[in-house]
């Protein structure tokens, strides 16, 4: 190592100081609140775009042309008995809890 000019070495150091600096800023910008809040939010805006094309899937199945079909009225009433219930049941455990 001593046969190195001092000139590379430094040029080396800088190079190296450099890189640990751009590290440190890509690492920082990962871990910044606002940006993964930003990216949680967009994850959940993608999930909820899959849910809605699911939902609709069900609801609306497509016709043998692979337009979206009629509303399957069945469904969406079962739906709607299902959140009335569980609606129900949560005031019924409520009112229970008070007691």
């Amino acid at each position: 190592m001593a046969d190195r000019d001092p000139e590379a070495l430094e040029r080396e150091i800088e190079r190296t100081r450099l890189e640990l600096a751009r590290t440190i800023d890509e690492l920082a910008e990962r871990v910044n609140p606002r940006n993964l809040a930003h990216k949680g939010g967009e994850r959940i805006k993608e999930e909820a775009g899959q849910l809605v094309q699911a939902v609709n899937a069900i609801v609306r199945p497509e016709g043998e042309d692979g337009e979206p079909g009629r509303l399957d009225k069945r469904i969406v009433y079962a739906g709607a008995a299902a959140a009335v219930t569980l609606t129900a049941l949560a005031l019924w455990r409520r009112k229970r809890k008070r007691r």
